[in-house]
């Protein structure tokens, strides 16, 4: 399995454009298959500080969530609105 946790700092400016966002990612991503779990968080001390942490069952399923029209719609535009770091983690 494979988690990936992608942190995102973005502005006053741009959070509530980023949460819809992120929503829709997230309800679409849940569909995609080989998801075992796709969630959105927001930093209780840091409203600027949101993080999607998502699970996939392995490489294929996540290489195939990358190509789908939700993800490479959304995820550029969330690009756009935060700086983000991404850490991985296999189990």
């Amino acid at each position: 399995m494979i988690r990936l946790n992608a942190f995102a700092r973005t502005t006053d400016e741009h959070r509530d454009e980023f949460i819809r966002l992120a929503r829709e990612l997230v309800a679409a991503s849940l569909g995609d298959e080989g998801c075992v779990a796709y969630d959105l968080f927001t930093s209780a001390t840091r409203p600027d500080v949101l993080m999607i942490c998502e699970t996939w069952r392995d490489d294929a399923a996540l290489a195939a969530h990358k190509a789908v029209s939700h993800f490479t719609r959304i995820v550029p535009r969330l690009r756009e609105l935060a700086e983000m770091k991404t850490e991985r983690f296999d189990f």
